[in-house]
């Protein structure tokens, strides 16, 4: 007996044809009243940090526009009669900025440090979260944690302090080299390394607190990697190589854009206390540059037009090295949908 002829045509189809892949369900958007009562908790939760991000961090960018008038502050009982009877002069303030050898001074010396320290700090929290990592004793492991946190919290004040007791004129090294009859060296007073001496300052507070986010990246490899490769016949070093490293990758990547967009902010306090000691042409950077030169002697309107000026240059690094992220295959910090 044949079988029934089947009808091909727009409204019936081969028994065997694939059936089109069903559309996804559409979700229906929750209304935002709902959603509010649903997670006010969590709102709540944030609210205080969003409130201090929006006072401190989002409200004074309106305050940039006085980098493009003859700010006056005492042009008026409040800063916003001195605003409206402040002169506009365009781009009068960028074109002296531009005009002044001292910024020009302080920019490079804070591209400098920035690159210094990019190379011979940055890779440090790495290389110790690493070794952190691959220590078989957990409290031997918790002891060095604490330690190497530690000074993260001491205040810049404390570290330089300590530093000048160590390599000062009168610190520990001076006294030992004149003990043996050598001829002292004060290392805080030197211009010549003072970069060097910054970027061991830094190493010494922040680099066990650095290693944080690299713990946790190296927290979330699967272990069984490791065995696997161990089982195959890899060292140590092939196991890092092929399995630590490109687990840290994409954290890497993104410290390292967050890095490159914070470059012209090395710091203000660390160098505050130090200019004096070795001249402001090897300790100058833009943060005390805009106070000294700004915030100092009044003149708002320059130091908003070397900040603004600041501002931009970390934005164009950050976008650019996210195109880069993405280049090469990376997410970045932000990726396109």
């Amino acid at each position: 007996m044949s079988e029934p002829a089947v009808v091909v045509g727009p409204e019936r189809a081969r028994p065997d044809a694939p059936a089109p892949p069903a559309r996804a369900p559409r979700r229906r958007r929750v209304p935002l009243g709902t959603r509010l009562r649903r997670d006010w908790q969590l709102l709540a939760m944030v609210a205080p940090g969003f409130g201090i991000l929006l006072v401190f961090s989002y409200l004074p960018i309106a305050g940039n526009v006085i980098a493009f008038q003859d700010y006056n502050p005492y042009l008026g009982d409040n800063p916003w009669q001195a605003f409206t009877h402040s002169n506009w002069i365009g781009f009068g303030q960028f074109q002296i900025l531009f005009d002044d050898p001292a910024f020009w001074d302080a920019f490079r010396n804070t591209l400098a440090i920035t690159a210094f320290q990019l190379v011979f700090f940055f890779p440090l929290p790495i290389v110790l979260a690493v070794m952190l990592h691959n220590l078989l004793s957990s409290r031997l492991r918790g002891l060095v944690q604490t330690i190497v946190y530690l000074p993260h919290f001491f205040s810049w004040v404390l570290v330089v302090t300590f530093f000048v007791a160590m390599f000062g004129g009168a610190g520990l090294l001076a006294q030992t080299m004149r003990d043996a009859g050598m001829q002292p060296w004060n290392v805080m007073t030197d211009p010549d390394t003072f970069i060097v001496l910054v970027t061991a300052e830094a190493v010494w507070k922040d680099v066990g607190w650095g290693t944080i986010v690299f713990l946790a990246a190296l927290s979330t490899i699967d272990q069984s990697l490791y065995e696997a490769a161990a089982a195959d016949g890899a060292g140590r070093w092939r196991r890092l190589w092929h399995i630590t490293l490109p687990g840290l990758r994409p954290v890497i990547v993104l410290l390292l854009i967050l890095r490159l967009g914070d470059a012209l902010s090395v710091g203000f306090e660390q160098f505050l206390l130090q200019r004096d000691a070795v001249g402001r042409q090897a300790a100058e950077v833009l943060d005390t540059f805009v106070y000294h030169f700004s915030i100092a002697t009044g003149n708002y309107g320059y130091g908003a037009a070397a900040g603004l000026f600041k501002a931009v240059v970390g934005l164009v690094l950050i976008l650019a090295a996210n195109r880069v992220a993405h280049l090469l295959g990376e997410r970045g910090i932000y990726a396109k949908s």
